[in-house]
């Protein structure tokens, strides 16, 4: 692998960790890409080995955010429990399909989002009208 690469790598490797300390996602929106790019790997192998740094991302985030009291454990397992049985589907999935299959999937993904998110910066959603809208989710804040 040249300098450039590696480079490449490790600045794709902070903006994810950015990324997920900043939005709780975009790890393996970053990883995934970078990985197949930069240190030639296959979409299967970048997927698999983007698991691994999202965890680690995942895990270091919750812990700052767990000091600042933003983490609800309740719904985190509640959403958690049963992820890693769409993990595994996913990884049988993930096996079964040729690489560009899964190089599409991945792009197809990611532009819904990036559609999802441009529409609602664009056009904000309506206030909800729970008795809680209007507070802040965050310490300190009231509405």
């Amino acid at each position: 692998m040249e300098a450039v690469d590696v480079l490449a790598l490790l600045a794709f490797g902070l903006a994810g960790g950015i990324a997920g300390g900043v939005l709780g996602v975009g790890g393996g929106i970053l990883f995934v890409p970078a990985l197949v790019l930069f240190a030639d790997q296959t979409q299967l192998a970048a997927e698999s080995t983007s698991l691994v740094a999202v965890g680690l991302v995942g895990f270091a985030g919750m812990w700052r955010q767990h000091g600042y009291g933003n983490v609800r454990f309740k719904d985190g397992l509640t959403i958690g429990l049963l992820a890693p049985v769409g993990a595994l589907a996913g990884v049988v999935v993930a096996n079964a399909v040729p690489d560009r299959a899964l190089e599409l999937a991945f792009a197809a993904v990611a532009l819904y989002f990036v559609y999802v998110f441009a529409r609602r910066a664009i056009v904000p959603p309506a206030p909800a009208s729970s008795p809680s809208a209007g507070r802040g989710d965050r310490p300190g804040e009231s509405g």
